[in-house]
């Protein structure tokens, strides 16, 4: 537990509410294991624990990774660094412990009394993955991390941080799930990124829960002069309940951030997602970027809220949505804000359905009305959305093909 915070605080935020999406009693979940069996060669797990990796973007194989980092519920199993030089992976706990600076960053980022999920974390002192890329120095392959629940109706609870030094940059893949037998869980993940000025960081998540999972990550990004940031969100499974609005705040003159998420509402799926970006300097810039679809009784909520704190910033939020069939529901909710004259801020939001000539004229050249709608939504997935890796496209196309999404 970190010093110089207000502990009555955030004693009492064990009680809040979360600003969005429902709510969750998290006293009604057991604890997860908090120290899994060790797992040398990721080739060695299990064939089920095997394809829930590769489904979420986690190559068993390590092939063409820079290290990867795994967690069962609580405890890290699994840490490997093929990048050595210039590359840190570890605990936090362990970080935490061998880094007497490193607690200026821990808890910074995000507020531990925000609410009940970032209070339990914080007076827990939840473990988690740390990594920190040194200066100057650019890790050629992603890093991949997998976070897996492993027991039922049990809470994950793990608080990340990442470091990214001047002129530095790193891919991350993170790849979260569940087993079959534990989809009734919690999943809470707080995690805090820094970027120092003209460092990079392109940071990829596909997740891939279970049809009753509670899924809360809070996460907050600092960016220093000129660094750039682009996330990445893919959500393409159904979930029980996913409420996620994590903010990227542009501290450093020519700082630029980008989101992007992909959300397919499954029926039963209650999806609350967003992304909020604060330029507070010169010369900054932001895109929001959401695309959704709700299938069945699905019901996604799909937020963004840019605020320009500063003269010479520029940027654009985009809601688009697909409604499939009758009985789901969808709200964009776009947001722009502004205290200063000199800033160029848009917006769009749509909300519409397929057309059915799309359809037809695909199946008159040979597919199928599934194949047609698949071909349909993928092109809408990412459609007009910049920067995606190609492996991340490939996970897209996979997951959109398995969601039978034309019955």
């Amino acid at each position: 537990m970190q010093k110089g915070k207000d502990l009555n605080a955030v004693k009492d935020a064990l009680k809040k509410k979360a600003a969005f999406g429902p709510d969750i009693d998290i006293d009604s979940f057991d604890e997860g294991t908090y120290e899994p069996e060790g797992v040398d060669d990721l080739e060695d797990v299990s064939s089920e624990l095997k394809d829930r990796m590769v489904n979420v973007g986690v190559m068993p194989s390590e092939e063409a990774r820079s290290g990867t980092i795994m967690f069962i519920d609580n405890g890290m199993c699994h840490c490997s660094n093929r990048a050595q030089e210039g590359l840190e992976l570890m605990s936090t706990r362990d970080a935490l412990a061998e880094h007497d600076w490193l607690s200026e960053y821990s808890w910074k980022a995000v507020d531990p009394s925000k609410d009940k999920f970032t209070a339990k974390s914080y007076l827990e002192d939840s473990d988690g993955y740390f990594i920190r890329v040194k200066a100057g120095y650019h890790v050629k392959d992603p890093l991949q991390t997998c976070m897996l629940i492993n027991k039922n109706k049990a809470i994950q609870n793990l608080h990340n941080i990442i470091i990214v030094e001047e002129g530095a940059s790193l891919e991350i893949i993170t790849g979260c799930t569940t087993k079959k037998n534990a989809e009734e869980s919690l999943h809470v993940g707080v995690s805090e990124i820094y970027l120092k000025d003209d460092a990079s960081l392109s940071f990829s998540m596909i997740h891939n829960w279970g049809k009753a999972t509670g899924v809360r990550p809070r996460t907050n990004t600092i960016l220093g002069k000129n660094a750039k940031y682009i996330n990445n969100y893919v959500l393409l499974n159904p979930v029980g309940s996913m409420q996620s609005y994590p903010g990227a705040y542009l501290n450093g003159e020519g700082a630029s951030a980008t989101q992007n998420t992909m959300c397919l509402a499954h029926g039963g799926s209650d999806i609350d997602i967003g992304g909020m970006v604060v330029l507070n300097a010169r010369g900054t810039s932001a895109e929001i970027m959401s695309r959704s679809i709700t299938k069945g009784e699905g019901r996604m909520i799909a937020r963004g809220r840019l605020v320009g704190n500063a003269n010479g910033a520029k940027a654009h939020l985009e809601c688009r949505s697909i409604i499939l069939d009758d009985g789901g529901v969808t709200l964009a909710i776009p947001e722009l804000e502004s205290s200063v004259a000199d800033v160029e801020m848009t917006h769009e939001a749509a909300v519409g359905k397929i057309a059915r000539d799309q359809i037809e004229y695909l199946m008159s050249r040979g597919l199928t009305e599934d194949d047609a709608v698949s071909m349909i939504v993928r092109g809408f997935l990412v459609g007009g959305i910049k920067g995606l890796p190609d492996n991340l496209k490939k996970e897209i196309d996979e997951a959109v093909a398995k969601a039978n999404l034309g019955s």
